[in-house]
């Protein structure tokens, strides 16, 4: 087992690294940019390093001053966290050349999944259903058109390298066409360094369900159930929760086993999530993230097992300690992403924090790094907490949401707790019965 690991990331998913790793009696270090230097993560790590000035890019996202970092404390692992170098197949590459453990992936599965037409490419290949689209890359608008007309409006056009809802544009007529491929590729090169786009059948009104997959080098691999991540703006999820409302157990054992035998087929190690949008009855492989998600707790709460403990497990070479036949699903779990951001506007709103308060009880978790007199840097995204609770059953799991919702105090910013409670009281929520479009048609329908 590892001696020491450095953690390279920063916020709340550090501070969960550092967490598992002092139960499991790991020393952590902390590496943090010069406006980060009060924060949580440097404050509760065994050590802790500056590798630069504010902007990502000069800190967190600077592969060199988070080797340097890690050869300078003598840690022997490296856990990337979610975003940043998290799914950066050059940084696991360099973090395993430097002689470091990658708590991750091989840079090759990162790569291969990375590339969103290659992995579904691949997944098609293994046997998971794919949504109805280009066979790879298109270079020109003249051939997305016809290949659009071919399908059928209306499309979708995804950047090849893409996430989180950059380079993607939704055409439902031909006359819109050359000006939204034209825009996706110039987001997509923008945010990823890449112009490559294709092109997918646009699903009216899908949920967004994602199955938590593991594996190990010891040739075994497990899913852990799915979460319902459908609420959703602009491609960013808000909420989630698992189990889905709307899956039978025999759905959740097809389409987890199905996701399972993948991972299994392509010798993948760690923590993952294959993504499908579900219409209809169906299932189709939307992409494949290759690291732990934001949402991760709650599946942790219905399931007991603590993630990132076997994410550093599997890593150290270690076989699974999780086993099918001993899984269970037990009660339902939901988790609201609290952001500093207006929840009207959704402008964020950095600045410092004047009161803190999280909320506590029966199964109710907050995983954050805020705290009174801590001032929200302007510099990365502007999510500060998750709630996440607990119930036997769904209904119970609500009521308990209300309730935490109401307990928690965070003043001084504006947060988009409002914005949560109006959520959970809508009919729609509470039924269950909400796709992937629902919040934004709410949202428009609200502001009128």
């Amino acid at each position: 087992m590892f001696k020491k690991i450095l953690i390279a990331n920063r916020g709340e998913i550090a501070l969960r690294v550092i967490r598992a790793c002092r139960e499991m009696g790991i020393e952590t270090v902390a590496v943090h940019s010069t406006a980060d230097a009060n924060s949580m993560a440097v404050r509760m790590a065994d050590e802790s390093v500056c590798i630069g000035p504010p902007q990502g890019k000069d800190s967190y996202l600077n592969i060199p001053s988070i080797l340097s970092a890690a050869t300078l404390t003598g840690a022997d692992a490296i856990h990337p966290g979610y975003g940043f170098l998290s799914e950066n197949a050059q940084f696991a590459r360099m973090v395993e050349e430097h002689g470091f453990a990658f708590i991750g992936p091989t840079p090759e599965h990162i790569e291969q999944m990375g590339d969103k037409v290659t992995a579904k490419q691949t997944v098609a290949a293994l046997g998971l259903p794919v949504v109805p689209g280009s066979d790879g890359g298109v270079d020109t608008a003249e051939e997305g058109l016809k290949i659009a007309k071919d399908m059928g409006f209306p499309v979708i056009i995804k950047a090849a390298s893409g996430g989180g809802g950059k380079g993607m544009q939704v055409v439902r007529e031909d006359k819109e066409f050359v000006e939204s491929f034209t825009r996706a590729r110039q987001e997509a090169k923008a945010n990823f360094g890449d112009d490559t786009v294709y092109i997918e059948k646009f699903l009216g009104n899908p949920r967004h369900i994602e199955i938590q997959v593991f594996g190990d080098t010891h040739g075994n691999a497990i899913h852990l159930g799915e979460r319902d991540c459908s609420i959703q703006r602009r491609h960013q999820k808000l909420v989630e929760e698992a189990p889905s409302p709307i899956l039978s157990e025999e759905l959740r054992n097809e389409i987890g086993t199905l996701a399972a035998d993948t991972i299994r087929k392509m010798g993948y190690r760690g923590a993952g999530t294959i993504e499908f949008l579900y219409e209809d009855g169906k299932f189709y492989f939307m992409e494949m993230n290759t690291r732990i998600q934001v949402e991760h707790p709650v599946t942790e709460m219905i399931t007991g097992i603590d993630l990132i403990a076997e994410q550093i497990r599997v890593a150290a070479g270690e076989p699974l300690t999780i086993k099918k036949e001993r899984l269970r699903l037990r009660g339902h779990a939901i988790e609201i992403r609290i952001n500093a951001e207006d929840p009207e506007t959704f402008m964020p709103s950095p600045g410092k924090i004047t009161q803190f308060h999280a909320a506590g009880g029966l199964g109710v978790r907050f995983d954050s790094a805020i705290y009174a007199g801590y001032s929200i840097p302007p510099y990365y995204d502007s999510m500060i907490g998750k709630l996440i609770v607990h119930g036997r059953n769904r209904d119970e799991c609500i009521r308990r949401l209300r309730r935490a919702i109401h307990e928690t105090i965070v003043s001084g910013v504006k947060t988009t707790l409002p914005l949560h409670r109006w959520i959970i009281e809508q009919e729609d929520f509470i039924s269950g019965n909400y796709t992937i479009h629902w919040l934004e048609k709410q949202l428009a329908e609200k502001a009128k």
